[in-house]
């Protein structure tokens, strides 16, 4: 596609990069220590926070690749936007933070994160996945995201959209980075 990119394109670029920027900002002067803390009520430190994204981008990823290189083999090209039908948006919707209460997901084993991973080298696969879902993004601009499916890689019966994996992954972003910056804030507040 040409240097300019449509709008709804941009708006997911916008949205990666927006989390790329908010993980820099949530680990910007957080200790090692803090940043592999667990809460006391439980739950994932920051590090796995983080982890744990990473982990569910790659996952995404590998099942969203193989069906848009068979898409831009059949020259599938772009005949509208890339959004999510309705069970799509639906979808997002439960994963945007503040968690709903009848919206409590538990990770699939396949993207839990690892135990205690150290806070660097979460970070680092964190944007390492961000820099490949953008190059996967601008890739296949010029496909019609809005049609193309992909199987879910978490449940086998449910296919997706790519344009409804690119905005639900946005989406799993916000949650965990909210996630993470209240396990941050409670560990600064316990601080002495």
């Amino acid at each position: 596609m040409g240097a300019i990119m449509p709008a709804d394109i941009t708006e997911l670029e916008d949205q990666l990069v927006g989390a790329e920027r908010e993980a820099e900002a949530l680990v910007l002067r957080l200790s090692e220590e803090k940043g592999t803390a667990r809460p006391e009520t439980g739950g994932w430190s920051v590090a796995e926070c983080l982890d744990h994204l990473a982990t569910a981008n790659r996952v995404y990823l590998k099942a969203m690749q193989e069906p848009a290189q068979r898409a831009r083999k059949r020259g599938r090209l772009r005949r509208g936007p890339a959004k999510p039908g309705w069970p799509g948006r639906f979808f997002c919707y439960m994963l945007e933070p503040p968690p709903k209460w009848w919206s409590k997901l538990k990770a699939p084993g396949v993207i839990r994160p690892r135990l205690s991973p150290p806070l660097g080298e979460s970070f680092a696969a964190f944007e390492a996945s961000q820099a490949e879902m953008i190059a996967f993004l601008r890739a296949h601009a010029d496909l019609d995201l809005a049609s193309i499916r992909f199987r879910n890689p978490f449940v086998s019966w449910i296919s997706f959209t790519l344009a409804t994996g690119l905005h639900v992954t946005g989406a799993h972003e916000r949650r965990h980075l909210a996630q993470a910056w209240r396990i941050r804030r409670a560990l600064e507040r316990k601080a002495p």
